[in-house]
């Protein structure tokens, strides 16, 4: 058959089309013998070839000989039954990769971010278990600082003078810290900090008013708040503890295409997860 050709399966009653160069994309395999009428299990039913097994599970499977890559979703464990199904098609690379099941399986990551106002000022500590979160929420969050006339909180945004921005304090690669509010400088002068997050355009002065944001940022970046406690109830230090599932680093496969090749592959690690 041309490798241009239209191939219909049904796999346990689940209709998959796709090119039979697809399916020849590792010549041992026994869907590559199918496409070349090899394999006599796999019979031509009304021009679709019957295929007796999980339906669901070959989806994955035709994900990998497109792509070349296994990233399954956050959610899936059957792992063994998949391993089986890619070794009943005769897709070895495939089965070798799953059978690294702790490199497949998606990992939680945590986040604690701590809340203390003291008068005018409020300071925030942010922690994470992954430095590459850590870094790209810094990224979004920038302080101002400038001069202002007034009386704390409620002061006017200081229009003439331009703010100066500050970089983040950064103890560690898993942890940042910064802080919004007024200071007293000199005469009726305050020290005024304004922090914004990306991509909200405001500057924000009130601490409360900046955790809220903070908050919008980290839910529609896929955590979930998981807990509150008081850390130091005479300092007013409060802790809020979020999660999230975090897909793992994908699995990849290198085939050797050289001319004479027998479709020989090769595993290797790929980073196709976007960083957070």
């Amino acid at each position: 058959m041309s490798s241009r050709e239209v191939i219909v399966l049904s796999v346990g009653g689940v209709r998959f089309v796709t090119r039979a160069s697809t399916l020849q994309r590792f010549p041992e395999s026994r869907l590559a013998r199918m496409v070349s009428d090899d394999d006599r299990e796999f019979k031509l039913v009304n021009g679709e070839f019957f295929v007796d097994r999980d339906g669901a599970l070959f989806s994955y499977i035709m994900d990998f000989l497109r792509t070349l890559q296994v990233s399954l979703p956050t959610d899936f464990s059957d792992y063994q039954r998949l391993q089986r199904e890619a070794e009943f098609y005769g897709l070895y690379p495939l089965a070798d990769l799953l059978s690294q099941e702790h490199l497949l399986k998606p990992r939680l990551e945590i986040l604690e971010v701590r809340f203390s106002l003291q008068e005018m000022q409020t300071f925030f500590r942010i922690f994470g278990s992954c430095s590459a979160t850590i870094e790209a929420l810094a990224e979004q969050i920038t302080v101002f600082t400038g001069q202002q006339s007034g009386q704390g909180w409620n002061s006017p945004f200081p229009s003439q003078k331009p703010l100066i921005p500050l970089p983040l304090e950064r103890p560690s690669h898993h942890d940042m810290v910064f802080l919004c509010g007024t200071e007293y400088s000199a005469g009726d002068q305050f020290v005024a900090r304004y922090v914004s997050i990306k991509p909200d355009n405001r500057k924000l002065i009130n601490g409360t008013n900046v955790l809220g944001l903070l908050f919008d940022t980290l839910l529609k970046d896929g955590f979930r708040l998981i807990s509150t406690r008081t850390v130091a109830s005479e300092e007013k230090v409060e802790c809020y503890t979020f999660e999230r599932m975090k897909r793992a680093a994908g699995l990849a496969i290198m085939v050797n295409q050289a001319p004479g090749s027998s479709g020989v592959a090769q595993a290797r690690r790929s980073q196709v997860q976007k960083r957070k």
